[in-house]
């Protein structure tokens, strides 16, 4: 029971975990007609298939900075979670509610390498549809800014630094596969900028969490008369 007590704040992460896989896979399966997302710089972006592989780093990079804090530190995960687990549910808000798509991928793969494989890989598992924000976007900025503002890492300039270079290459990945557009990261930019202001420039939500636990951890009576 120690083992529960000590790591029972994997609750709230299990549980979302399931409704978001989900409601995503139910959008996946269902969505037949959908707004068309596409924005003029689109055009001029090419296709690198070379950024599959920061594209792919991006399940590595959310599930180490997760477990990273989860082990070290509560309150940083709590920071983290609160900001990935909201901008996800406003993600499929949207997605239910203003199903979205793009046109952007290329009928035929340009060239033949293990890159356009991997490409092509991620095609078929992932329809081109419930693109808007890019949650890969807004949660590689969301762990960024988790490590970037944890005191773990303030001596720790290479891991920050290191961070950065990943979040920005996966941030481009979106847009050089083809998977998102450039309208999609805007609108993810936007998202955590505002999330970045409540979770970690305010601590909005970190000191509701604490005046909740003060209240239920005070015994009756033990106010001062």
């Amino acid at each position: 029971m120690k083992y529960f007590f000590k790591y029972k704040h994997a609750i709230p992460l299990l549980i979302y975990g399931i409704i978001y896989l989900t409601w995503f896979g139910h959008l996946e399966r269902t969505v037949k007609h959908y707004k068309l997302i596409h924005v003029a710089l689109d055009d001029y972006i090419p296709f690198c298939e070379v950024f599959i592989i920061p594209y792919l780093l991006w399940f590595v990079y959310v599930a180490v900075t997760v477990a990273y804090f989860f082990f070290k530190d509560k309150d940083d995960y709590f920071k983290c979670c609160t900001f990935l687990f909201t901008g996800m549910t406003v993600f499929l808000l949207v997605s239910t509610l203003f199903p979205n798509g793009h046109h952007l991928r290329p009928f035929i793969m340009p060239r033949d390498n293990i890159f356009t494989d991997l490409v092509a890989m991620i095609y078929r598992a992932d329809t081109p549809t419930n693109l808007w924000p890019s949650i890969h976007v807004y949660n590689s900025l969301g762990c960024h800014f988790a490590i970037t503002k944890s005191r773990h890492f303030a001596n720790h300039k290479g891991i920050r630094f290191a961070s950065l270079i990943l979040c920005i290459s996966i941030i481009l990945s979106t847009m050089f596969t083809k998977q998102h557009s450039a309208f999609d990261v805007m609108t993810a930019f936007i998202m955590a900028a505002i999330m970045y202001l409540l979770v970690y420039r305010f601590d909005i939500l970190l000191n509701m969490k604490h005046n909740y636990e003060s209240k239920h951890r005070r015994k009756p009576g033990s106010e001062a008369l």
